[in-house]
C-alpha cells in the first residue's frame, strides 16, 4: 500500500523539480525526502525521476504515477475539508483555478463578497491559463475552475458566468486609434504583445492567425499583465483583451474587430466528483450573483 505521505513527497519533487526546494517547502531534511523517493522507487519496481540538466525530471512511470498521485492527494483533501464543513461553514476551504485576467479584474469583489459572507473559509486561488485549468479539471487534480464555455468536455458541469468582448488594444497616440472597427490582417500585421501559450488572449490570436491564413507579428510574450499594458502604451506594440480589462485605462484605445468576438467563460468542476460543502456553498453564491446581474439594468453601457 503506497504511504500517502510519500505521495506528497514525490509529487513535491516532481513539481520543483530537485531534493533540495522539494525538501525545503515540506519542511523536511534532504536526506529524509531523498530515502522516500528510493522507498518508493523500490517498492514499485520502477525508476520516477531521471536527472537532466540539473533538474529532477519524471520518467515514464513517473508520470504515470504523478497523474495518479495529484488525484488521490486532491480527493483526500476534499474528504478533509467536507468533514471540517460537515457541521457548518466556519471551517473549509474553496480552491478555484482562474485565468489571469478574469483573476485580476473580474474575480476580486466576488471573491471579497464571498469572503465577507463565509469569513470562516480559506479561499485558495491558482493563476493558470484555461488550458492548463481544463486539463486538471479533467484529471480530477482542481476541483473548480474557470474555463471557455466552448470547450467544456462532457465529463464537467460548468455555470456561466460572464461574456465579454475581445478588443484590439493601442496606444492612444497609435496611428489604429480612431478606427472605429480593426480588421484581422492589419492587427496581425502589427507587431504583437501576447500571452505565453494555454491562455485563451494567445487562443484568440492563433485563431485569428489560422482563419486568414496569415502569421502573428510576435514581438513581446508575457503573462504579466501589467508589462502587456505599459508595451501598448509606449507604443511597442498592440495586443488584445477583454474589454473590461483596460475600462479604466485612458491611455490604452479599445477597437472592436471587424467581426466582433465575444468570449463566453464558465465556472466549471467535474461532473462525477463529489462537491465539499464549501464548494458547493461557492457555487451556489455565484449562481445567485449571476441571477442577480442578469435581473439588474447594466451600470454603463459601451459605445
Amino acid at each position: 500500500m503506497l504511504d500517502t505521505k510519500w505521495l506528497r513527497q514525490f509529487c513535491t519533487v516532481a513539481r520543483t523539480g530537485g531534493i533540495t526546494r522539494a525538501a525545503e517547502q515540506l519542511h523536511l531534511a534532504q536526506p529524509a525526502v531523498t530515502m522516500t523517493i528510493k522507498k518508493l522507487e523500490q517498492q514499485l519496481g520502477v525508476a520516477l525521476f531521471e536527472r537532466k540538466q540539473g533538474r529532477m525530471q519524471l520518467t515514464t512511470e513517473g508520470e504515470r504515477l504523478y497523474q495518479h498521485a495529484e488525484r488521490i492527494l486532491a480527493a483526500l483533501a476534499l474528504a478533509e475539508q467536507d468533514m471540517a464543513a460537515l457541521h457548518d461553514l466556519n471551517t473549509g476551504e474553496v480552491s478555484i483555478g482562474i485565468p489571469s485576467m478574469l483573476g485580476s479584474f473580474y474575480f476580486p469583489p466576488l471573491l471579497m463578497a464571498f469572503k465577507h459572507r463565509y469569513p470562516g473559509l480559506t479561499l485558495r486561488i491558482e493563476e493558470a491559463g484555461t488550458q492548463d485549468l481544463l486539463e486538471r479539471l479533467c484529471q480530477g487534480r482542481l476541483g473548480l475552475g474557470i474555463v471557455l464555455t466552448s470547450s467544456l468536455p462532457p465529463g464537467l458541469t460548468g455555470l456561466p458566468l460572464l461574456r465579454e468582448e475581445m478588443v484590439a488594444v493601442v496606444a492612444r497616440d497609435h496611428p489604429l486609434a480612431g478606427l472605429g472597427a480593426l480588421d484581422t490582417g492589419t492587427f496581425l500585421s502589427q507587431e504583437l504583445a501576447v500571452f505565453r501559450h494555454g491562455f485563451f488572449h494567445r487562443e484568440y490570436i492563433e485563431a485569428l492567425a489560422r482563419q486568414s491564413g496569415l502569421s502573428p507579428n510576435i514581438g513581446f510574450e508575457s503573462n504579466l499583465i501589467p508589462l502587456l499594458k505599459a508595451v501598448v502604451r509606449q507604443g511597442f506594440a498592440v495586443t488584445t483583451f477583454l474589454r473590461m480589462v483596460i475600462r479604466d485605462e485612458p491611455d490604452l484605445i479599445p477597437i472592436s474587430f471587424a467581426e466582433p468576438y465575444f468570449l463566453d467563460l464558465c465556472l466549471a468542476w467535474p461532473r462525477e466528483r463529489r462537491l465539499s460543502r464549501a464548494e458547493q456553498a461557492f457555487i451556489d453564491f455565484l449562481r445567485r450573483h449571476h441571477g442577480e446581474a442578469l435581473q439588474s439594468p447594466p451600470k454603463d453601457v459601451i459605445t
